[in-house]
């Protein structure tokens, strides 16, 4: 296997320069602070030196799957420690579950990520929204699947459908039934060899299923569904998959909380109609609420711009703006304490 069957392209390449003794390889999977990294071999688990941990300033900077490392390898090619990483070409990431402010890096340098939702019982637009910010701000592409439309009428698919066009969504969009077969080779067209996926969706909807037939083989298990829709998803990890022609896959756990955090470049890609109707405004610093000339106001009134769609924008803006300054102020505070021991620690040495 070449490293270039692994999503090592020119680009990343070019960045991809790792010191005298040491070998590039993927991170594959990750679970509680243990790796498994992949090169031209196979697998290895793999952990993080000392000297990578101490350099670590924060979450973001740690490994996570994906991501392309530096490694040295022991006894034998048996077990890897990771010195350096690669810069990261794309990523998905988000505020930590929680009350904690920081981030929390989910996967990274991925083409494409689809996002999926099922037709039942999960069907909502405004957690689409919510995904495609997450997906824009980390420079991926978005593709929106629909799964389980076999147990929706056309009419009512029909409604969804246009219900995300109203919103401004412009992402391609592919129905799916892993039952009937409906959408699977779409999917299956839209990968291509060397390319990375990503699977991106609440638990029960699907992706798990979707990934057994794109392995043509029921490898994975799946959770029973329960009457409510939602399933159990028995995803336990993030863990990078090579499929058999030659795409790769990030299956991840579904994902209940999308906090949204220092996300302005991802805001406004994924609302381009807002950012569009704000330039037409009379004025630069307009507030959208009562001044003159408001082209925002203006096209709520006159139906061309969804005022739930509007109202989901400024709530994302806002969550953004606080998380980002709590996330600016626990950094200070975190500075001001590591300046304090290194005090306290001079002090000692005197």
């Amino acid at each position: 296997m070449e490293l270039s069957e692994l999503g090592l392209d020119d680009a990343l390449a070019q960045q991809a320069s790792c010191a005298a003794g040491l070998r590039l390889a993927r991170v594959t999977a990750v679970d509680r602070g243990r790796y498994v990294v992949r090169n031209e071999q196979g697998e290895v688990p793999a952990e993080l030196t000392g000297r990578f941990l101490h350099a670590a300033a924060s979450a973001m900077d740690m490994p996570c799957v994906g991501d392309w490392v530096c490694v040295q390898y022991h006894d034998a090619g048996s077990h890897a420690s990771i010195h350096d990483l690669v810069p990261r070409r794309s990523f998905l990431r988000r505020k930590s579950p929680g009350k904690n402010i920081d981030f929390q890096m989910i996967a990274a340098n991925i083409d494409v990520a689809f996002i999926v939702q099922s037709c039942h019982f999960d069907f909502n637009v405004r957690r689409l929204e919510r995904y495609l910010v997450m997906v824009n701000e980390g420079q991926i592409e978005p593709v929106l699947l629909l799964t389980k439309t076999d147990l929706v009428s056309v009419e009512e698919l029909e409604r969804m459908l246009s219900a995300i066009r109203a919103a401004g969504i412009t992402a391609r969009i592919v129905p799916l039934s892993n039952v009937t077969g409906e959408g699977v080779a779409q999917v299956q067209k839209i990968m291509a060899p060397g390319k990375t996926y990503c699977l991106l969706g609440s638990s029960g909807v699907g992706k798990t299923t979707l990934i057994n037939q794109l392995l043509g083989q029921g490898e994975l298990a799946t959770g029973a569904v329960s009457h409510t829709g939602e399933g159990r998803h028995t995803t336990t990890r993030r863990h990078l998959i090579l499929l058999a022609n030659g795409a790769l896959l990030i299956d991840m756990p579904g994902m209940r909380e999308l906090g949204i955090m220092n996300a302005d470049e991802g805001l406004d890609d994924s609302f381009t109609d807002i950012a569009t109707l704000a330039a037409q405004c009379r004025f630069a610093d307009c507030s959208h609420t009562g001044e003159p000339g408001c082209a925002i106001r203006k096209a709520i009134e006159n139906g061309e711009l969804n005022a739930e769609h509007y109202q989901g924008y400024l709530k994302l803006k806002a969550e953004s703006a606080f998380n980002e300054m709590s996330y600016l102020d626990k950094r200070k505070k975190d500075k001001a304490f590591g300046k304090m021991v290194k005090s306290v620690l001079k002090g000692r040495r005197k």
